[in-house]
């Protein structure tokens, strides 16, 4: 773990103060617009999202995924690299 998180990413999404379903759907109509291998970091504050929706539905695509909580913050990043 960790070559999402130390790459540089292509696109960051800012999902902060949104609560589910919208981390979701904006992430997908951001990951839509991206080139096969590009890295999408999206900052999250929502946990449902962050934890459970959008790694399962990265998951299913196949994407690469890597998320990390910053506790002083109150949000994750999550990486997802589309395939």
């Amino acid at each position: 773990m960790g070559e999402l998180i130390d790459a540089t990413p292509t696109e960051t999404l800012d999902t902060l103060g949104r609560v589910c379903p919208y981390p979701l759907v904006l992430t997908k109509k951001a990951i839509e617009k991206l080139g096969s291998g590009s890295i999408l970091k999206v900052l999250c504050d929502a946990p449902a999202s962050a934890e459970d929706t959008i790694p399962r539905w990265a998951e299913k695509q196949g994407f690469g995924f890597e998320m990390r909580k910053l506790e002083d913050k109150g949000y994750w990043e999550l990486f997802i690299q589309k395939k």
